[in-house]
């Protein structure tokens, strides 16, 4: 349950076009820009945030533990653009020179390959890719229906179901949203002891006691708190779905 519905050689290439079109975005943009939705962040703070991710995935990787000292912020006489774009191309030269199933250190007991991190590489960058695109006041460029239905996938198994869980967050009350998207539903159960969520199918959907539904990437960008409520459909119970949302800011933050 826990590997990628996406295509892990899919997912290395996404990455690595992604991150070209972030740092093509940063060469171009005033570092202040405001990141719609996203609590203040910026551009510049973005084209940061990037880069060093970059590079602490690639000091885990090598040395197979959580690293505590890496490049956080671009160099003296380096560019944003390149602290990006530098970052980045090591990191998938590196992912390209192993199988995605082969074993690796990750932060993720359920998948500790590889392909982890292609596919959490590419998610972050994919979002952080559009938040730069609504920064600078171009459309949002759309992915692919299967690569969003993958996102859906990580941000409410791996991130909500793992992430609170391992921080002990619980819900205010017990309740459970079934979400929907491109063909695939998944079970979010968030209660006073706990939070899980998983892969399901249609046959679950009357047992939660709200639902989430729309396009793949409506869905995923929603999850991730980039558009707002009306881009996805709810029914039933809302408080329930208000709740799941407002434990997804808690987990993605």
């Amino acid at each position: 349950m826990s590997r990628a519905l996406h295509d892990y050689d899919q997912l290395l290439d996404l990455l690595d076009i992604e991150a070209a079109v972030v740092a093509d975005l940063v060469d171009n943009a005033r570092p202040d820009l405001r990141i719609p939705h996203a609590s203040g962040l910026t551009v510049g703070e973005t084209a940061r945030h990037l880069g060093s991710v970059y590079r602490m995935t690639l000091e885990w990787i090598r040395t197979g533990d959580s690293p505590t000292d890496w490049q956080r912020e671009p160099g003296p006489l380096q560019s944003p653009r390149d602290f990006v774009a530098s970052g980045a191309r090591a990191l998938v030269d590196e992912l390209a020179r192993h199988n995605p199933a082969d074993p690796c250190s990750t932060w993720w007991a359920a998948d500790s390959t590889y392909g982890f991190w292609r596919r959490r590489m590419a998610h972050e960058t994919a979002i952080h890719r559009g938040d730069l695109q609504a920064a600078v006041g171009q459309q949002v460029a759309a992915v692919s229906d299967g690569f969003a239905v993958d996102g859906v996938d990580e941000v409410l198994t791996l991130w909500l179901g793992h992430r609170l869980t391992i921080q002990g967050v619980v819900a205010a009350r017990d309740s459970s949203v079934a979400v929907t998207t491109g063909g695939r539903v998944w079970l979010v159960r968030t209660t006073t002891g706990g939070i899980a969520a998983w892969r399901t199918s249609a046959d679950e959907i009357a047992r939660a006691d709200g639902m989430v539904s729309g396009f793949p990437a409506q869905v995923y960008r929603w999850l991730w708190g980039r558009l707002p409520h009306k881009a996805v459909t709810w029914e039933n119970d809302k408080e329930a779905i208000s709740q799941m949302w407002a434990l997804l800011r808690v987990a993605t933050r």
